[in-house]
């Protein structure tokens, strides 16, 4: 439960920190560590960068709208400011919301049940959520089909999963004015900005998670800004920039951030002389296997014939069409 606010978390509702998953694996590819520390950080001051997070989330939520049922108990993964819940207030869609969050700080703004807990390392009962939602969270996890999994296990029968997070086109503006002021400046690259899944690979994730009637699709959110400076900015305010395991330590040159400001400006500015960023946001939809589900048809099983549902005449296989 939401503590007082100020007041630090009973021990009963924080998922204890596993020795292990911030080493440096080489097969880990974000510094969850350094992820946290940042999650604190942005919970102080999140209301003024919490813009993108509440456009995912009411995104979210409208996907939510098109399916024709309840949901007595759900789960938010990756709560943030609480965003999800504000989406779905009005809505009598869902019975009682669960908060997750990495962050205490965020927990402690949730305005319900909440667990501080690792995305990674889910600690709830199997089959204990008819809904899990998760919005602009999912991108920072090192195993995402593991994390599907371990949702899939905890969705009871016909329950439904229905997430958000930045797909591999996210920030592609940026990914290329940084390469080019580094190779200039420095002579080299190093990864500045995170990698995230692939669109041709979000369904087969769900697929692979056990998941049925898995779908995946995509949405490009542009963002003006002033300056490809003032976007950095914004994605450290979020607690968005990069985390990954192998980048160069240390603050990137100054010279170097203010070539790929340059370089945003002379690709990418608008005629007003403001830059734009785009968030290429991934949406997975999939529900927890049940008998009650359509399955697909045997092969051979149909008992319609499609030339009749055209209207035209069946051939066989090698049949040639005589050409008047």
């Amino acid at each position: 439960m939401r503590p007082q606010d100020g007041a630090p978390l009973p021990a009963a509702v924080l998922f204890p920190y596993i020795k292990g998953v911030t080493s440096l694996d080489p097969l880990l590819v974000f510094d969850r560590t350094l992820l946290r520390q940042r999650r604190e950080r942005a919970a102080r001051d999140w209301e003024r960068h919490d813009f993108l997070k509440r456009e995912i989330a009411d995104r979210l939520i409208d996907r939510l709208g098109d399916v024709r049922r309840t949901f007595p108990l759900g789960l938010d993964l990756g709560s943030h400011g609480d965003e999800v819940a504000a989406a779905l207030a009005g809505r009598p869609i869902v019975g009682q919301l669960v908060r997750a969050d990495l962050g205490r700080g965020f927990a402690r703004r949730a305005r319900g049940p909440v667990v501080v807990a690792d995305e990674e390392f889910l600690p709830f009962a199997a089959s204990r959520f008819d809904l899990v939602l998760s919005a602009m969270d999912l991108h920072w996890v090192n195993d995402l089909p593991g994390t599907l999994i371990q949702i899939a296990r905890i969705l009871k029968p016909d329950g439904l999963f229905l997430g958000a997070f930045l797909g591999g086109a996210t920030l592609w503006q940026l990914r290329q004015v940084l390469a080019a002021a580094e190779s200039e400046i420095d002579g080299g690259l190093s990864p500045r900005v995170s990698p995230f899944a692939d669109l041709r690979d979000a369904a087969a994730l769900l697929q692979r998670a056990g998941f049925a009637l898995p779908v995946a699709d995509s949405e490009t959110i542009d963002v003006e800004y002033e300056s490809a400076l003032a976007l950095m900015r914004d994605l450290r305010a979020m607690g968005e920039s990069n985390l990954v395991a192998g980048r160069r330590r240390g603050m990137t040159g100054r010279a170097v951030l203010l070539r790929a400001a340059e370089l945003y400006a002379d690709r990418f500015a608008r005629p007003g002389g403001r830059v734009i960023a785009s968030f290429e946001v991934l949406f997975l939809h999939g529900w927890s296997p049940h008998a009650s589900q359509p399955k697909a048809l045997k092969p051979g099983s149909a008992a319609q014939r499609l030339a009749d549902a055209l209207g035209t005449s069946e051939m066989s296989a090698g049949e040639k069409v005589e050409r008047s």
